[in-house]
């Protein structure tokens, strides 16, 4: 199996803070990490290779120090990669052209694997995107993959449904963060990695000329306000109290 996976690094949302004045959120000197679930995406890809063989290639788009990322991922066990360096100015457009551009430069591949969506944006785009752009069936939102000679098979999570879905090779799959734990790389995988190969490539050598075609006008914070409304009337009269009042906000329909 020649398997490619897609990840992302974002910054630790678990660190950030918003400025009380703008609203804005505080990124700068936020640590940065590969988003959770393409590292499920990756742990996923190793559990194929080491059922049928082969070699996992991920791909980055973003800035050169990213390559610390990257090691991360294949200290974990990926064989070699690539990261696509661009400006800061990048949308769901340019991110899955690259991608596809740089699976298309590669050249072989079986499964593509990505996390559903991005700890930080969290649209859920990526994946169906590069599928389309590569002509290439998609498998999204799979809680489990079995992957055979000819075929694979991914049981999806769709909601109030589980949908058993099927595919032949080359397929595009998105995983959910419900499919495996992530393995901790052994200090000597980590030192290993240091040898593995990492390809530095620029976007404009994929695709001369790409612009964004989205621009984001602003970026803010949700102020959450709670009401406070406690009820200490009789049990009943309380819940009726509560169930028409939720009723009134719109959370509940009459």
């Amino acid at each position: 199996m020649n398997i490619i996976v897609c990840a992302k690094q974002v910054v630790d949302a678990s660190e950030m803070k918003i400025d009380s004045s703008t609203k804005r959120p505080i990124l700068q000197g936020l640590s940065q990490k590969i988003s959770d679930i393409d590292k499920n995406a990756v742990e996923e890809a190793i559990k194929i290779k080491e059922k049928h063989g082969g070699k996992i290639t991920v791909i980055m788009i973003g800035p050169a120090n990213a390559k610390e990322r990257i090691k991360e991922l294949l200290a974990m066990g990926v064989d070699e990669g690539v990261i696509v360096t661009t400006s800061d100015t990048i949308d769901y457009h340019m991110t899955a052209t690259l991608l596809a551009e740089a699976m298309k430069k590669i050249g072989s591949y079986d499964i593509i694997l990505c996390g559903e969506a991005s700890t930080d944006l969290f649209s859920g785009q990526i994946g169906p995107r590069v599928a389309g752009l590569l002509n290439i069936p998609q498998l999204t939102y799979a809680q489990s993959v079995t992957a055979e000679k000819d075929k694979v098979t991914a049981n999806r999570n769709m909601g109030a449904n589980a949908v058993t879905s099927e595919s032949t090779y080359p397929v595009l799959i998105t995983v959910t963060k419900e499919i495996n734990d992530p393995r901790l790389p052994s200090l000597m995988q980590i030192l290993a990695a240091a040898n593995k190969p990492i390809q530095e490539w620029t976007a404009e050598s994929l695709s001369s000329g790409l612009q964004p075609l989205v621009e984001t006008i602003e970026l803010k914070g949700v102020t959450m306000e709670r009401k406070n409304v406690i009820y200490k009337d009789d049990l009943d009269e309380s819940v009726n109290k509560l169930v028409d009042n939720l009723a009134k906000e719109g959370v509940l329909g009459r």
